[in-house]
């Protein structure tokens, strides 16, 4: 193929989508475009074989040396659209397979693409996209990623379904530091990762929630031996399932899987459209996510309870943090037994990721998925005892979330020693509020108003599990005629 026979008439439109190949055609360069601004969007994806420049009608075409550096880079530019001076530039496949460069011209054009390729290897790095999106050659092909304000769960799978849109997802490697779910991911190679990090970081998993923060790990590869819900070798359909023992399956120095780990049960996506799932649609819309919340049931057994303490209310309270509980029945023949029903499978998830493991009436209790689809109440035969310990709430007017959108989903954090204080009449003094937590029997540590809206409040009790007792206890306290105290955890310290 020679100069010629280049037309855009003979590349993709934008009324036919081409099928992927390692040539490209770009639109709308400078007049005056120099090779080195157009290798510059290219080389960060890979080797450049060949390339032709066409001046007079403002395009160019790149030959890459393998058909998916050309896919990574046109998906990289089909959510960030490259610009040389300011200029837009479009770049889509063409509809030639490969460039022949036959002709003077550009054999000329092939030298100085082998120098200035050359040029940019030497040198270990090569702006990206005309505007300094810099990539380091050199930068690791392993991603870390904390998910903040975790409403949904997110899972092995789920991270793999997102990132592999960027690239080919090696390995994966879950766990919970800080009380923050994180994962290390590795691609094959950091171009990949690259692209994943700059379209990703801060973006929502589901709306309004389930926020990716993403950095480069100081890892050059993931060890994995087992496959299982904490890590995945993508490449080993071989390794075993083992047992999950951090420091011994992902040969990295891991921190052990605390309370709030996710447990080895949801695995399984349901297939259903963004549509039908609520509250999960993708923000912003150019990074279409299209992941939805694993279906499960939405009841939790809670076990390891103090009989002697716990109550359908108690219950219904501390988990009303992280959903809207519908139901609480408390086992009558083993009452430190207890099932709890929460409005939807997601929120059972993230109530038991939260809650499992923390210490309640001086017992540690347990949070497990339960087997009942429903919690049923007593048959009209049953004593009153029975009676009292099965609870509905499905039509309490304390749910958390019953409103679309709330910014309560912006504030569920896990057990803390520091609660967040709402709803206080003004005005109200400190003092007035340290007494109501003192004569609860709570230590109250410190306190503080938010500067900007004394309606509000941080308070640092003395231990987590005061703090979750202080929860169940003062939450909706009435502190005048017409307001009722709110209490939530809160993610400060003061």
């Amino acid at each position: 193929m020679s100069t010629s026979n280049l037309s855009t008439g003979e590349t993709c439109s934008t009324h036919a989508q081409c099928v992927p190949c390692r040539v490209l055609h770009l639109r709308q360069l400078p007049a005056d475009i120099s090779e080195q601004e157009v290798l510059a969007l290219a080389l960060p994806f890979g080797r450049v074989s060949k390339l032709i420049t066409l001046k007079t009608k403002n395009q160019a075409f790149l030959e890459m040396a393998s058909e998916e550096a050309a896919v990574t880079m046109v998906n990289y530019y089909t959510s960030a659209t490259p610009t040389i001076r300011n200029q837009p530039i479009f770049i889509q496949y063409s509809t030639h397979r490969e460039l022949k460069t036959d002709n003077l011209t550009n054999q000329r054009a092939q030298v100085a693409l082998q120098a200035i390729s050359a040029a940019a290897v030497h040198s270990g790095s090569m702006a990206l996209g005309g505007e300094g999106r810099g990539l380091n050659l050199g930068q690791s092909p392993v991603l870390r990623i904390i998910v903040e304000n975790l409403f949904y769960p997110v899972t092995l799978e789920v991270l793999q379904q997102i990132f592999s849109k960027f690239g080919s997802v090696l390995k994966i490697i879950t766990f919970t530091r800080n009380n923050q779910f994180q994962a290390l991911l590795q691609f094959s190679d950091a171009v990949h990762a690259h692209h994943a990090k700059t379209s990703l970081d801060g973006q929502n998993i589901y709306n309004g929630c389930c926020m990716l923060r993403i950095d480069y790990s100081k890892l050059s590869a993931l060890n994995v031996k087992y496959n299982n819900d904490k890590s995945r070798d993508f490449t080993r359909a071989d390794l075993p399932t083992g047992e999950l023992e951090p420091a011994v399956a992902f040969g990295v120095t891991l921190p052990p899987y605390g309370a709030t780990a996710f447990p080895p049960t949801f695995h399984q996506h349901t297939g259903l459209s963004m549509a039908a799932v609520p509250g999960s649609l993708v923000s912003p819309p150019r990074v279409s996510l299209q992941v939805a919340p694993p279906a499960i049931h939405s009841v939790l057994l809670v076990s390891n309870l103090n009989p002697e303490s716990v109550s359908p209310h108690c219950l219904f309270i501390l988990f009303g943090v992280y959903g809207d509980v519908q139901r609480v029945k408390i086992l009558f023949n083993k009452k430190e037994n207890a099932l709890v029903q929460m409005s939807d499978a997601t929120q059972a998830q993230l109530a038991m990721s939260h809650l499992n493991g923390q210490r309640l009436h001086g017992n540690v209790i347990r949070v497990t998925l339960s087997k009942h689809p429903v919690v049923q109440l007593p048959r009209g035969g049953a004593g009153q005892e029975e009676q009292a310990l099965t609870q509905d709430f499905s039509g309490s007017t304390l749910h958390r979330f019953k409103k679309p959108g709330s910014k309560n989903f912006n504030n569920i954090f896990p057990p803390s020693a520091t609660l967040h204080l709402s709803n206080i009449p003004s005005p109200s003094c400190s003092e007035v509020l340290k007494d109501l937590f003192s004569s609860g029997g709570f230590t109250v540590k410190a306190f503080k108003f938010f500067q900007k809206d004394r309606k509000m409040a941080l308070m640092q009790l003395a231990s987590v599990e005061e703090a979750i007792e202080a929860l169940i206890a003062l939450h909706d306290r009435q502190l005048d005629h017409n307001q009722h105290l709110r209490v939530s955890f809160s993610k400060s310290t003061i």
